[in-house]
């Protein structure tokens, strides 16, 4: 079973608009409202990739409530705890014409901490069964930059397995407490290594770098597929996977898709590179949809044996 947390979820209406400008009247083509944040993204891909899921975090207000129905519309397995302060909407604008998307993204709700207390006790119980425990999302207001990092540390200390994937200090922080597994973007890692990334040299050294700051394996996303450093039997080896060229309908979300297909993949006990070749097929797949997390697994399936993946050379030292 994989345990995912969010504690910034939210509902995420997403509008398809053709030839959408600023300033203009438009009415939408189509109109997609989901239970949302990324870590109920990557659940929801899991459960299209039949991988027992349970997904957990903060709810408040009338939305929270929206986002349970939308979670048992779903069939989502779900368990969070409710908090006094209303939970987030978010929006995003996809103009299929110009391949675009435009996200508006609430601050979400301020949370206590006898609230944030109640979770780390739901998250313990859950955890006790649980092949993996995945972070992911932004942080509400009043939560500490280090929460993810100090529960990473609590779950390390029992022998579970930790994902990261989030941003900006909430991501070192969480990185210094030694997850299993962390997800950057390129972005992400470009601010944790302190430079930009362009050719293989430079994505295997901040691959390294990542390590060296406390991760034990890393993910680099990209659009067009990842760079990663994976440990398998005590060896290191780095890869870059590139992914299949399709017609992108809608980006939102593919990331947390190509997470989601990794870690049913390492789940599974599937090796390395079948794991990256899985991934990085599954979020390509997610870019064909309008909905974060939502894929067609026979089509990332189909499009998994167009995924390139190939070892990286050591970085010269």
């Amino acid at each position: 079973m994989i345990v995912t947390v969010t504690l910034n979820a939210a509902i995420d209406r997403t509008l398809t608009v053709p030839n959408f400008q600023l300033g203009h009247r438009h009415r939408a083509s189509q109109a997609l409202t989901l239970a949302g944040g990324k870590g109920i993204n990557i659940a929801r891909a899991l459960k299209l990739l039949d991988v027992p899921v349970v997904a957990t975090g903060l709810l408040g207000g009338r939305t929270g409530t929206r986002i349970l129905e939308e979670l048992a519309e779903e069939a989502i397995l779900n368990d969070f705890v409710r908090i006094e302060d209303e939970s987030r909407t978010s929006t995003a604008v996809v103009d299929p014409t110009a391949g675009t998307y435009t996200e508006i993204n609430e601050w979400g709700p301020h949370v206590r901490q006898d609230e944030l207390e109640t979770l780390l006790e739901k998250l313990h119980y859950h955890a006790r069964a649980a092949d993996f425990v995945v972070f992911a999302g932004t942080l509400p207001r009043g939560v500490e930059e280090n929460f993810y990092g100090e529960a990473i540390r609590d779950l390390n200390r029992h022998g579970i397995r930790t994902v990261l994937d989030t941003e900006g200090e909430p991501l070192r922080h969480g990185i210094e407490a030694e997850p299993f597994l962390v997800s950057p973007n390129q972005g992400e890692a470009e601010d944790l290594v302190g430079q930009e990334l362009s050719g293989r040299q430079d994505f295997a050294f901040a691959l390294d770098e990542i390590a060296e700051l406390g991760a034990r394996n890393v993910l680099i996303t990209q659009e067009s597929g990842c760079y990663a450093l994976l440990r398998e039997n005590r060896h290191k080896t780095s890869y870059h996977a590139s992914a299949a060229l399709v017609e992108t309908i809608s980006p939102v979300g593919a990331g947390d898709v190509f997470l989601a297909g990794f870690i049913a993949a390492l789940a599974a006990g599937h090796p390395a590179e079948q794991s990256l070749r899985s991934a990085v097929a599954a979020g390509t797949a997610a870019t064909l949809e309008v909905g974060a997390g939502r894929f067609d697994p026979r089509q990332a399936g189909r499009l998994a044996s167009e995924v390139d993946v190939r070892t990286l050379e050591p970085v010269a030292s």
